[in-house]
């Protein structure tokens, strides 16, 4: 088996398209997280799924950076540093959620609310939570600013589709907006960078197989080796002076 780069650029297409599914499947009927609900199986196997979503998310835009990596210039690389830090922070918070908490909420009950409170931004902390303010913020700073400079970035570069692009840049702002609505409206806040992924991944996907395609070189049928002539046709001598006079 040849792995080639096409070939690793078509999986990372895979990986976004995987990752903006799972981070809007995992929304859909989740139930509200508290001390009790965290220490539930519910709960526990979506924090599975996001901690898979951040792997496959930083797969994915280090995929669509690399692949137009000259398009993207120095305004793709920040967008995709500062993105892929917004991600690495959120999967370091999931790890958390899912590793950590569970087992201190019965001793820790008020500093886990907190951290609920502060990751999900329902609420208020009421306690010392320690640099895990800094942290939450320096996430939620990174994830707007990333996905916007890195929106961006793909926009201009002009290869995957426009609109999606203009999605991943917008999306977090629409996301940060939906903090700030009732809980019905909450775990909407996922839709729009999940349907940027879906795309952008396809799109990804569609395009390094299209251009592998139109830069394979043709076949070569091999040339057909002449045939030397039937020595049966070869027209007969003349017959010499002799021979005709029997002499």
């Amino acid at each position: 088996m040849t792995i080639t780069a096409s070939a690793l650029t078509r999986a990372a297409g895979i990986a976004a398209a995987a990752a903006g599914a799972i981070f809007i499947g995992v929304q859909i009927g989740h139930p509200q997280v508290n001390t009790t609900s965290i220490t539930s199986t519910n709960v526990y196997v979506r924090d599975q799924l996001k901690i898979l979503m951040t792997v496959l998310a930083l797969v994915g835009i280090t995929g669509m950076y690399l692949s137009q990596i000259r398009r993207n210039g120095v305004v793709g690389l920040v967008g995709y540093v500062v993105f892929a830090v917004a991600y690495l922070l959120l999967l370091c918070d999931v790890y958390v959620s899912s590793y950590v908490l569970p087992r201190i909420a019965g001793s820790s009950h008020g500093y886990v609310h907190d951290l609920i409170v502060l990751g999900t931004a329902r609420g208020s902390v009421t306690g010392d939570v320690g640099a895990m303010q800094t942290v939450t913020q320096l996430r939620g700073f990174t994830y707007l600013a990333g996905g916007l400079i890195f929106g961006i970035a793909l926009y201009r570069a002009h290869v995957l589709a426009r609109w999606a692009c203009a999605l991943l840049a917008v999306g977090g702002v629409i996301s940060a907006a939906l903090t700030l609505m009732p809980d019905a409206f909450y775990r909407l806040l996922a839709f729009p960078n999940g349907i940027a992924m879906i795309a952008l991944g396809y799109s990804l996907w569609r395009t390094t197989g299209s251009s592998t395609a139109a830069q394979s070189p043709a076949v070569r049928m091999p040339a057909q080796r002449s045939q030397p002539p039937n020595d049966d046709s070869t027209p007969s001598a003349a017959p010499s002076p002799a021979q005709t006079t029997g002499t």
